[in-house]
This record gives C-alpha cells, structure tokens and sequence, in this order.
C-alpha cells in the first residue's frame, strides 16, 4: 500500500505541474470558485469532522473543535476571497537609477512586480488541529493560484480520513489532493520536487523535512514551536493574567504550538498567581474525568511523555501543583486525561525546562527585575509566541524590543494568530516564513520583478556599449 501511494503521489505531482504550464495562471474567478468550495466543503462535513476528533482524541472539546477547526479554518478562506482580486494587481515600483534618478521615469521606464503562482505546494499538516492547519493556509495558497497536495498526520486516522473523503467530493487530484499514510508515506511527500512546502510540526521533523526539501531546493514554510513565555510585569493584574493564561493552557490540554509554555512572576507575587490559577481552573472545569469541555492527550505515547516529564520534575525537587478540584481518581480512565498542573521551583536541568511541554503543565519561575526575565528568555531558543502581561508601558516596550519572538501577544495569550491581517509565524528554531492574508499570498507567490527600457540605449549614451576607447585614443595607443 505505501509503496503505491508513494507512486501515485509522484504522478499527481507531475500531472499538475504539467497542468499549472500548459493552463497557466488561474483566473480570480477560478481562485474564488476554489476557496468557495473549501468553504462549502468544511460546512458540509462540520459534523463528520467533529466526530472524527473524538474518535482520534478519546475526548476533545467539542465547542472548541467548533471554534478551532470549523470557524477558524472558514475566516482566513473569506478573507482570501475577498481581497485575492486586489492582491493580485500588479505593484508598481519606482524606475530609477543613479545618476538618472526620476528622470528615467519621464523618459519612458517602467517597473513592477507581478505575483505569480509558484505551481504545487505540498502541506504537511500536524495532528493537534488537524483540519485548521490545513485549510487555514490553503487562503492563502489558492488565492495565490497555486494546487496543493496534502499529507495529514498519521496520528489522526479518523479526520485525516474524512478529509481524504470532502476533499475527494469537492475536488479533482489536479487542483487539491490528499494522500494519508504513515511515517513512510511522509518521508516520501517531504522529499518530493514540490515548488513550495509548508510543514507545520515539531522542530525534530523540521530538520528532517528540511533536509529532504534540500535535495530538490525546494523553498519551505515552516510553522514550529518552542517554549513560548509569559512574561508577567510588575504592576499586571495577576487574576486577570491567571484566567487568560490558564485558558490558553488548558485549550486541547495544551496541545498548542503558541500554548504559554512556561510563566515569569515577580517573586512577591507567585502565590497568588499559583492561586489564582488554581481558581480560574477550577471555575473552568468543575470537575475533568468526564468532563467533555477538558481535551484528553492525544495518545499513550505523548501521555507517558508529559507524565515522565512531572516524574522527573518532582525527583529533582519541584513542587508541583496538580489542580483536580473534584480530587478524581486518574489512575484509572478510558482516556488519557491529566489534570492542569502547575510546576514550582522548576531548575534548568529539569525535562519539562529543556523541551516544548505540548502538554497542561506549567513551570512557574520566580523574577527579581523584569531584565532578568528578558535575559531568560534571551538564552533560550527564540519562541514562536511571547505574551507579556501588564500596564506599564515603558516596561512592556523594553519586553517587546529586547525579545525577539515570531509574535506577541499584550495582556492575552495565543490571540495574535486570530489577526487574519497580522502575519503568523516563528524565527529560527520556532519556524521560517510566514501566512495568514496578505502576508500568505506572497509567501506562496513568486514576485516576479518586471523592468520596461527606454527607448535611447543608455548604455550607448554612457560609453558603456564596445569598442570603449575613441579613435583618437587607439591611434595614439599603436603609435
């Protein structure tokens, strides 16, 4: 079976390339007709596909699937219909060149840039939102004109599955076509000649994809992830700052690339911030075992993973802080459930301190001066999110100008990625490039730089055509 979908994948690949020379650029109305279809296709299967995350989740929220998987995929498709006609306009640039200047533009240059579809991009999508993270950036992808070729995770059987089957009703294999499969099927896709690829998944795969892209120099978006901070300041509102964090940490039980990975207190306040978060949990989640509001971990492999990590964390002196508010018994449960936990005294030789959790845990560490909470995140990795809580505005901008981050959040966390106009995306080791709107269209078009010459050959009229030397210099040159 893997050895025929690596086979078929190949064919795909070369028949909408051949497609994408022979029919050229797509018309805005063909571009709109797509993204329509994705439209439809989402709001038809919208129950199929929050059944599928339960059936791959053991539990996952519904009214958040709802929110994060329907609506929020829906939003970047109607933003990308409805300003892919201006984004396509040519851009105009100024013709001018030293010592000319505006001169060459009077006499007749002209220039610009025209965005073009880059052919077939490949998209690599992860499992912690598994249909999201599909149609989010296909906005972006088809208003630029391109086709796409998917390869959902593994890891969600279930709604890779459905989408395999909406995609298959909506669509013919030469515009958009899914191929599932396991590990093998992705190593194969990674390392087709694709024009584009975007990967969205751990850093570890990263470099593997990365690397296997290399081969073909296939250009690469890569949305990771990476410990994200907050930073509470000294004057924030420390319950306010516990219900948001808490939210964004408790949201598919922290199965986020921009969940707040770890938090930054001021010393005098971690205790209230520990029990402030203990109240906004409990408020929440009244109770969690069978609670369907409360996301179960994906799997047992990821599950043993975060416990190992609590194990290690509390071997090495951590107090930790588990918020079961209806003190249930989780040893025994039909699925892998873990309690919000919040981890105190965390040191740097501690698992959870070393890699991204993806998981309701966090470390709370203490501060004395916001810049040594700065110069901690500093030393780390840059993150693919930074949520910074608080009033003061001379300490928000220095948080702001002496971090660097692939986005921030002020007095919230996760919610830069809802800006549809805002770009969304990490640096270095958190990701490279980035989309949502506008910012998507381009990263997924070629901007084609296009120069209109004069009619005077300028090069003539500045000695710069052969034979370079006059007459008069050559005669004197043989003598």
């Amino acid at each position: 079976m893997t050895n025929a979908t690596i086979i078929e994948m190949k064919k795909v690949l070369d028949l909408q390339k051949q497609l994408h020379v022979q029919e050229g650029p797509p018309s805005a109305q063909l571009r709109k007709d797509r993204i329509d279809r994705c439209i439809s296709m989402v709001k038809k299967y919208q129950n199929e596909i929050i059944s599928a995350l339960q059936d791959d989740f053991g539990n996952r929220d519904p009214v958040m699937s709802i929110a994060t998987e329907v609506m929020s995929a829906i939003g970047p498709l109607e933003h990308a219909k409805k300003n892919l006609v201006k984004w396509m306009k040519p851009e105009k640039r100024k013709a001018e060149i030293a010592p000319l200047g505006p001169l060459l533009s009077l006499m007749g240059a002209r220039a610009r840039i025209e965005y073009q579809p880059k052919g077939t991009v490949g998209c690599i999508s992860p499992w912690n939102f598994p249909v999201n993270l599909v149609l989010a950036p296909m906005g972006g992808i088809l208003a630029a004109g391109n086709r796409v070729m998917v390869k959902p995770s593994e890891i969600t059987p279930a709604t890779s599955e459905v989408m395999k089957t909406m995609f298959e009703e909506y669509f013919d294999e030469v515009e958009i076509a899914v191929f599932t499969g396991d590990a093998e099927v992705g190593a194969a896709f990674s390392s087709l000649p694709f024009d584009h690829m975007l990967f969205t998944g751990g850093t570890a795969i990263a470099k593997h994809v990365m690397k296997a892209a290399s081969e073909n120099l296939v250009p690469l978006t890569l949305e990771l992830g990476g410990k994200s901070p907050v930073i509470l300041g000294k004057d924030s509102d420390i319950a306010g700052a516990a219900v948001r964090v808490m939210q964004g940490k408790t949201m598919n039980a922290g199965q986020i690339c921009l969940a707040p990975d770890y938090a930054l207190v001021p010393k005098e306040k971690v205790s209230e911030f520990v029990e402030e978060s203990v109240r906004a949990v409990s408020t929440m989640y009244p109770s969690l075992k069978d609670n369907e509001d409360y996301t179960s971990i994906i799997n047992e492999k990821h599950f043993d993973r975060i416990q190992s990590y609590l194990k290690d964390a509390k071997d090495k002196g951590a107090e930790i802080v588990e918020i079961n508010p209806s003190e249930e018994d989780f040893s025994q449960q039909p699925h892998y459930k873990i309690p919000p936990t919040l981890v105190l005294n965390p040191t740097e030789d501690m698992k959870l301190m070393q890699e991204e959790i993806f998981g309701p845990v966090l470390p709370i560490k203490s501060y004395e001066k916001v810049e040594d909470s700065v110069n901690y995140v500093n030393a780390k990795d840059r993150p693919l999110g930074l949520y910074y809580f608080g009033n003061n505005k001379k300490e928000q901008d220095y948080v702001l100008k002496h971090t660097t981050s692939g986005g921030v959040t002020v007095n919230d966390v996760i919610s830069h990625i809802t800006m549809e106009d805002l770009p969304f995306g990490g640096v270095g080791p958190s990701g490279m490039g980035s989309y949502h709107g506008h910012d998507g269209f381009k990263e997924f078009s070629h901007a084609k730089s296009i120069y209109k010459q004069v009619k005077l050959n300028l090069n003539k009229f500045a000695g710069l055509v052969p034979p370079y030397k006059s007459k008069a210099d050559k005669a004197s040159a043989s003598s």
